[in-house]
């Protein structure tokens, strides 16, 4: 009678030899400046660096404390690639304000150019008035003026005489603010308004015949008058324009000749055509140049808006972007008050955002980040696919209106890393038809390594790095020692090594921290236990509730004795980054009727999909291996006692199967013991999860409980080398007073929980005096009940 393996306590924990590291210092190890056990996310983050056509953008995936941020971060420092680098510049577009001009100049010329304009125009205030100021200027300046204005005098002075001929005199009259020209009677040597010569015929000083031919005479000049004014105005306007060709004659090569050496020292066919404008511009607005007290504003149309700089940048550029949002990605444009409620802007307003100061290197974010970010995915996508970045500003709430603003888009070179989890990868992949097309590269980064020396050693040199880069003490061998076995119990697997780095390296903190408490001058394996066992200690209250409600019996564990339909199955609870194990009472009770089992747990809507699964999967095996040649007349009830929570996950079905075998044969299950593992439809015991906190778990129940010498647990046999419990499990079982059996199938295990064998099928049943022999038994009775309730046929 097979009764599964009992493991022996060189199964139950991989010790490591202090032998296997190879120093016997830690001072002889070199600090690991490479990326440990991650071969496979090395080579595609490799290739995406240095594949240069579109879409080879990178998606990191991984588990948090996999060294992602750390993997790329070196691979990037290693590339020490020397780029084209560009300096980006956006200028006044003079004949279109609203459309910013683009610059690309090679790195370090865009504060050089700015500089050189900002030189050209100080240089102008002073250039351009002392040109004014000239004698040379002044005297062809006086020639222009006397020439119109002489013409001017001449004109006025000939109709002035044809106006005195008439008996009339030219004057002014002031009309509010402004003053026009008008003809008027000389009465008695006096000039007389109309208005006035009105009053004069009343008081019998003038007649109507005299008034009526003033009257007439002023009409007819002044449409002669306004012949005369019309010529003036072209003269002035012949004046105006005579010395607009005088100021640009005089003063356009002196700006000409140092908008000259500027296009000389910037040979560029954009920078040419926008410094064509900017002479234009100065000939047009010689006025602001002319001004004393002008402020830097009115120039403002002339300032050169360097919107990224890469003169101190020597290799390509590498910008870790952790606030991804829409601003600081692609860049903005700001926004002024010019006054109450009224907001302006213009192409100096306008900010680079990471993409920019990324281009021709390589942008690092955070996936989830970015894509809670409002705008931020569809941006980027439009970015990558395009290859072009339009600056505008975002603003999902219409808060303020928009910027008309349409600055010339730029063409970016950018390589994007994305570092996000699996479940975001694969969102992305399915839901998102681009995704594919601009994240080629998929680097996934394990959580395990394999356990091999060079590994070990490589652990060492994790340690070493930590310790030197931290300042802590140096760490014994069997310190280090301690650390890799606890990788393997973090990794899962005894012959694997975990690359969770993270929990290494707060382990390896606390290890020095409590190595100080004690005046230490080194980390030695007892302090690197206590920094576990305080880290669990820290993280398990719940567990210390649920174990006082155990030893209250609140919740009714038994670990002595035997009960008929009932067994110790195991759970794993999982409250955050801590994981333990306590039993759970399962429960079978069987009755004639159809209804097959039933899941008390589906009923009331507290089981997962996974644990109802398993509970169909142990029904095909009850029906493949007892219903062949009758039908199964049977309702089954399964229970988890006194849980009010869901619950998930196979494991428990193996456990559910014994309760229901013995329920059906009558024979009563060992409360000494506990039992995890799923089923399948063979009756084959499969692995399950967290072996090791379910194993610790039942221990100290029943330790808390009192230890018998009986007590145990049942595990897939396939779990064995999942084992790496603490060492006073260990211990117990090395002196005999606790017990791990391991097993392959159903049959196997409940021959070791009932003590009975399971019984082989023959030609004519089961075995007699077997397991499988009674639940068959019981069955048939049932069946042949079931048909006495049957109804006749009409």
């Amino acid at each position: 009678m097979a009764k599964g393996l009992e493991l022996k306590p060189a199964q139950l924990r991989w010790q490591c030899d202090p032998k296997l590291l190879r120093f016997s210092h830690l001072k002889e190890v070199s600090s690991c400046e490479w990326i440990i056990g991650q071969p496979r996310a090395i080579d595609a983050i490799k290739l995406g660096l240095n594949v240069k056509y579109p879409g080879y953008n990178i998606f990191i995936t991984g588990p948090v404390g996999t060294g992602r941020t750390t993997a790329i971060t070196k691979l990037l420092d290693d590339l020490k690639v020397k780029g084209a680098l560009k300096d980006l510049l956006y200028v006044n577009n003079f004949r279109n304000p609203d459309m910013p001009k683009l610059i690309e100049l090679p790195g370090g010329q865009g504060r050089k150019f700015k500089n050189a304009l900002r030189k050209l125009i100080r240089g102008l205030q002073t250039n351009i008035p002392d040109v004014f100021d000239s004698e040379e200027y002044q005297k062809r300046k006086q020639k222009v003026i006397e020439k119109y204005g002489n013409q001017h005098r001449t004109l006025l002075k000939n109709f002035e005489k044809e106006v005195e001929k008439q008996g009339l005199k030219l004057t002014t009259i002031q009309m509010g603010p402004y003053v026009r020209p008008a003809i008027v009677p000389i009465i008695d040597g006096k000039p007389v308004s109309l208005e006035e010569a009105e009053k004069l015929i009343k008081e019998g000083k003038l007649t109507e015949e005299d008034y009526k031919g003033f009257v007439d005479k002023i009409r007819d000049l002044e449409v002669d008058m306004a012949k005369i004014y019309s010529q003036i105005k072209d003269i002035q306007e012949a004046a105006n324009s005579e010395l607009e060709k005088l100021n640009e004659w005089m003063v356009k090569p002196v700006v000409a000749n140092l908008v000259d050496d500027i296009k000389k020292r910037f040979p560029d066919e954009k920078i040419a055509d926008y410094l064509n404008d900017v002479l234009n511009a100065i000939m047009s607005n010689l006025e602001k140049f002319l001004k004393k007290d002008t402020k830097e504003d009115e120039l403002r149309e002339y300032n050169v808006n360097v919107i990224v700089d890469n003169s101190e940048t020597k290799d390509v550029p590498i910008i870790f972007e952790t606030n991804p949002n829409y601003k600081n990605l692609f860049g903005t444009i700001e926004r002024q008050a010019i006054m109450p409620g009224v907001m302006a802007s213009d192409y100096v307003n306008i900010k680079a955002g990471s993409l920019l100061r990324a281009n021709g290197g390589y942008l690092i974010v955070n996936a989830f980040d970015a894509l809670i970010e409002p705008g931020v995915w569809q941006a980027l996508k439009r970015t990558l696919r395009n290859g072009v970045i339009d600056i505008q500003v975002f603003d999902p709430f219409y808060m303020f209106n928009t910027s008309a603003l349409k600055p010339e888009p730029i063409t970016i070179d950018v390589k994007v890393v994305m570092i996000g989890s699996q479940m975001l990868y694969y969102l992305l992949l399915h839901q998102d038809e681009d995704f594919k097309k601009i994240f080629k590269v998929k680097a996934d980064f394990d959580t395990v390594m394999d356990k091999s020396t060079r590994n070990i050693n490589e652990y060492a040199s994790f340690v070493k790095s930590i310790c030197d880069g931290e300042s802590l003490l140096p760490f014994s061998k069997e310190a280090i020692a301690e650390i890799v076995e606890y990788s393997v119990r973090v990794a899962g697997r005894k012959n694997k090594l975990s690359t969770r780095f993270n929990i290494i390296a707060d382990t390896i903190r606390e290890s020095d921290y409590w190595a100080r408490q004690a005046n230490k001058k080194e980390v030695r394996g007892d302090d690197v236990e206590k920094a576990i066992h305080c880290w669990r200690k820290r993280m398990n209250m719940y567990e210390e509730k649920l174990q006082e409600m155990i030893d209250n019996d609140i919740l009714m564990i038994a670990t002595k004795g035997k009960a008929v339909g009932q067994l110790n199955g195991l759970s794993v609870y999982q409250m955050g980054n801590y994981t333990f194990g306590r039993p759970v009472r399962i429960t079978a009770k069987t009755s004639l009727g159809k209804a097959g089992i039933i899941n008390i747990e589906r009923e009331a809507n507290l089981g997962g999909r996974t644990y109802n699964k398993g509970v169909l999967i142990l029904s095909g095996f009850l029906r493949s291996r007892y219903a062949q040649d009758q039908p199964m007349a049977i309702d089954a009830t399964l229970g988890f006692e006194q849980s009010y929570s869901e619950v998930d996950g196979d494991s428990a079905s193996s456990a559910e199967v014994y309760a229901i075998l013995s329920a059906l044969a009558d024979v009563p299950l060992s409360q000494e013991m506990a039992v995890t593992g799923s089923v399948n439809q063979n009756g084959e015991v499969q692995a399950i999860g967290g072996v090791n906190e379910k194993i610790e778990g039942f221990y100290e129940v029943c330790k808390a409980k009192g230890l018998t010498g009986k007590q145990g647990v049942v595990i897939p046999r396939a779990n064995v080398d999942d084992l790496m419990l603490k060492q006073e499990i260990v211990d117990a079982v090395t002196k005999k007073k606790f017990h791990i059996f391991a097993v392959k199938t159903i049959d196997e295990g409940i021959e070791l929980l009932t003590g009975m064998k399971a019984g082989k099928r023959k030609k004519t049943g089961f075995e007699k005096d077997s397991i499988n022999y009674h639940v068959s038994q019981r069955l048939a009775a049932y069946a042949n009940k079931m048909k006495g309730f049957a109804k006749p046929e009409k």
